[in-house]
């Protein structure tokens, strides 16, 4: 894989398996399979004068518990990623690693001074003084989720700038550091509105932090970074009140199966649970380009975690989706052990 590469490019799969789109199973796309209840005609959105945020800000606001001043919006998670890196000066770049490759990417691209810390083995490796902390919670590819409060006592100490990922965070019951940010007055907390709520083509995400840390981020944003159709569309989509719960229990119930089809091949070897919408799993018998390729056949996706840090080729991540579609992937999966 190329280094920033990413999963779930669909499209070039199915015109590389000389197949349609809707015809793939894409285990290796993040992006939930259920999608909340949306009734909106885009003819009747106003696009005539220039959007603005205040009902979007409010329903945030309300959602998180927190002022509109402590949110900054963004073209997407990604987006946020790259200014709050470009923002901040500090020179050090900690990055809790494996983690979201885009951190690394944007890091770099600002000449930071990078420094990764495994996560998986070397959880408490010290911090150099005044760095850019960055914590991805619940983590990608594997989705385990970190109680950070004692790390935040330590980085406080190390006076850093805290940037929480919590893209993941709603596939879980756990609690989100929103509560820390008026006691920690470094940390920063990125959101994704797309991931949970199926819409990654809506491009929304923000930041929350204290009013004081939005304030001189927002000095150097543009006034409208997301079109009036981006807003609305989330606007609706909160507004799914039983969404968040149904969709929590059907994806509970499809990650069990997931499991259960894992744990009952040997071509697997144990993974670590998921608090995320995917489980990264380690591969027995070949590398994950072999895997990949074996699955073309049944025209199944899977992400290979070759280029994430310290992961070797037989890592791989699949997402958790319809139980409809794990069966076609259980019955993929017997038929390649056969064939070993």
């Amino acid at each position: 894989m190329q280094q920033f590469e990413h999963g779930g490019d669909i499209i070039s799969f199915a015109r590389k398996i000389n197949s349609t789109v809707d015809q793939v199973i894409d285990l290796s796309s993040n992006i939930n399979f259920l999608k909340p209840s949306v009734h909106l005609d885009f003819t009747k959105v106003k696009i005539d004068s220039y959007p603005k945020y205040d009902n979007l800000s409010e329903i945030l606001s309300k959602k998180f518990n927190i002022f509109k001043e402590n949110i900054e919006l963004y073209n997407g998670a990604s987006s946020a990623i790259f200014s709050i890196l470009n923002h901040l000066p500090n020179q050090n770049c900690i990055i809790y690693s494996p983690a979201y490759l885009e951190y690394k990417k944007a890091a770099t691209l600002y000449h930071k001074d990078i420094i990764l810390i495994n996560r998986l083995s070397n959880l408490d490796q010290e911090v150099p003084k005044d760095s850019i902390v960055i914590f991805v919670n619940p983590s990608t590819p594997d989705g385990q989720f970190y109680d950070i409060e004692t790390f935040l006592e330590y980085w406080k100490e190390q006076n850093c700038k805290v940037i929480i990922d919590e893209s993941f965070l709603e596939f879980s019951n756990q609690p989100s550091a929103i509560k820390y940010i008026n006691r920690y007055t470094n940390i920063y907390i990125i959101k994704s509105l797309t991931k949970f709520y199926s819409c990654a083509g809506v491009r929304v995400g923000l930041i929350i932090s204290s009013k004081i840390n939005i304030s001189l981020l927002n000095r150097k944003e543009p006034l409208w970074k997301i079109s009036a159709f981006d807003s609305i569309f989330i606007e609706q989509v909160l507004k799914d009140d039983k969404f968040v719960e149904i969709s929590r229990a059907i994806n509970a119930n499809a990650k069990t199966y997931l499991e259960n089809i894992l744990n009952g091949s040997y071509i697997f070897e144990n993974f670590i649970y998921s608090y995320g919408n995917f489980i990264l799993v380690k591969l027995k018998y070949f590398d994950a380009v072999t895997f990949q390729k074996k699955l073309i056949k049944y025209k199944i996706m899977i992400r290979d975690c070759s280029n994430f840090d310290f992961l070797n080729k037989s890592y791989v991540r699949i997402a958790v989706k319809s139980i409809k579609d794990l069966k076609k992937f259980e019955k993929a999966i017997k038929s390649i052990e056969e064939s070993i």
